[in-house]
């Protein structure tokens, strides 16, 4: 390992993987990014977009402006009210218990989720992201929520990866929002492509902590 201090530990590289059942899980995208952004106007599809180019530009992933099999295969919803998602049309069809999951998000307050879709071999193939524009978010500059959004869909975090904390930093009151170095470079070495598109082995964490260390 480099001696590099925004490189992360092997057991930080596992805690960003082990979900609160325990199981490591880790999944990439194994197609481009198709996206499409709904509910906001054109310049903050614009600021979404660029986001998005920048997190695969990162991960030396690639982007598309279909996808064959789905059309969009990156999904994002902005919303004033969780139940506007019930009243959309055949948005059943992609996220399975719409209702009662709409039912938890207004009972948790939930201010943002991601739903993820993936192939046979256990790879992404789609991510549906949904913001609902709360005080919180309101006051977050466009550029922040974008990034966020779109590090946290790049790869299958763990559900306690970020709780409590950001993968993003704010160096100066006012200033722009940046990825965190450590998280970045987990990102990086999740797109190697000797690095496997899925995995359930704890080593798998090893392997990435490693390849972080060798890039830095």
């Amino acid at each position: 390992m480099s001696g590099d201090p925004s490189a992360p530990t092997a057991e930080a590289v596992r805690a960003l993987f082990t979900r609160s059942d325990g199981q490591y899980l880790f999944a990439r995208w194994g197609r481009p990014i198709a996206p499409v952004v709904f509910g906001v106007d054109d310049a903050t599809v614009a600021v979404f977009k660029g986001a998005i180019e920048a997190i695969v530009t990162l991960a030396n992933h690639r982007m598309a402006e279909t996808d064959p099999e789905l059309g969009a295969n990156l999904m994002v919803f902005f919303l004033r009210e969780w139940s506007e998602l019930t009243a959309t049309p055949n948005l059943d069809r992609l996220i399975p218990d719409l209702a009662p999951l709409v039912a938890r998000l207004e009972e948790a307050d939930a201010n943002q989720y991601r739903s993820f879709r993936f192939d046979e071999g256990g790879a992404i193939k789609a991510a549906f992201v949904f913001i609902r524009m709360d005080d919180a978010m309101r006051e977050a500059a466009a550029e922040t929520i974008a990034l966020s959004q779109m590090v946290q869909t790049i790869v299958l975090w763990s559900d306690t990866a970020f709780v409590g904390t950001s993968p993003l930093a704010i160096l100066r009151r006012g200033g722009p929002a940046l990825l965190k170095p450590e998280i970045a470079g987990v990102i990086r070495a999740s797109y190697d492509p000797v690095m496997p598109q899925m995995s359930t082995d704890p080593t798998h964490a090893l392997r990435l902590a490693a390849r972080i260390g060798a890039a830095q």
